[in-house]
């Protein structure tokens, strides 16, 4: 089954559910409960995208594998089981090669920035990031063009242990949004540890003219983290939403995905 989900992640640790310390508040783990109760059996839920703890989503979308599923449980009364800051938007039979995590193409996030020195509404608060500085759009447009594409973004990924940092990011840019908040839009076929959060890192700088356009491309080419690039907080971070392929092309997909890359086009086996 495919789960469509949107959650506020303020109060959650995290998609992963957290064996230690026992208790911890997880989507993951919320899911599983709730879901597992309804149906009597033990389910494990597999997202798109493990999101860390704060970030928030209006389109993750997840999968679980069910021996049947009745027909009476639909999402109205998994939401009833669940707590208001998480919702199960839909609920829909996958197709039989469709993997939540494996079988997408992209990941889409935004990330919303208030620079008018006033501060964040009230009601925004926990979504917009206060920026004290006014930011520059073209100036924050021309610095991303550099990280468009296939890269090794090792300099904004935190590392972990037989992972790959070789990612295609197929988007990145700035609009003001009709209050006027600076809202960056990323999407790439997958995204590391801390990598959204360290581009906006690399391009506030920019935008409030402290580093120069080309600052972030030299970051890239550095090939490793550097003190300057912080990695910004997590609660303005969203999935806004995920894609797939077509059905006959999801197996496909999967193989791909599961092939660990390296930017001299050589495929390593990897998760």
């Amino acid at each position: 089954m495919r789960l469509d989900i949107a959650y506020d992640g303020r109060d959650f640790s995290g998609w992963a559910r957290q064996p230690h310390p026992p208790g911890l508040r997880t989507i993951q783990g919320t899911l599983e409960e709730a879901i597992g109760h309804l149906l009597g059996v033990a389910v494990i839920v597999t997202c798109a995208g493990r999101t860390d703890a704060g970030v928030h989503a209006r389109g993750q979308v997840a999968h679980l594998d069910v021996p049947a599923w009745p027909e009476e449980i639909d999402a109205r009364r998994v939401n009833r089981a669940l707590p208001s800051d998480l919702r199960v938007t839909r609920i829909s039979p996958a197709p039989a090669d469709f993997d939540a995590r494996f079988s997408a193409i992209w990941r889409r996030y935004s990330y919303r920035v208030c620079d008018d020195g006033v501060g964040p509404a009230p009601l925004d608060r926990w979504s917009v990031l206060p920026w004290h500085r006014p930011l520059r759009i073209d100036a924050l447009n021309e610095a991303a063009v550099a990280l468009v594409g296939e890269h090794d973004f090792a300099p904004f990924c935190k590392p972990r242990d037989f992972g790959t940092t070789v990612r295609a990011v197929q988007l990145l840019r700035w609009h003001r949004d009709a209050d006027g908040l600076a809202v960056m839009t990323v999407q790439a076929d997958a995204f590391c540890h801390s990598m959204v959060r360290s581009l906006v890192g690399v391009l506030l700088p920019v935008g409030d003219g402290r580093r120069s356009t080309g600052w972030p491309a030299e970051i890239l080419q550095s090939g490793q983290r550097h003190s300057a690039v912080t990695v910004m907080p997590a609660f303005p971070l969203v999935l806004e939403e995920v894609g797939y392929p077509a059905d006959d092309q999801l197996l496909e997909r999967q193989r791909q995905t599961r092939s660990l890359r390296s930017l001299d086009g050589r495929a390593m086996d990897g998760d």
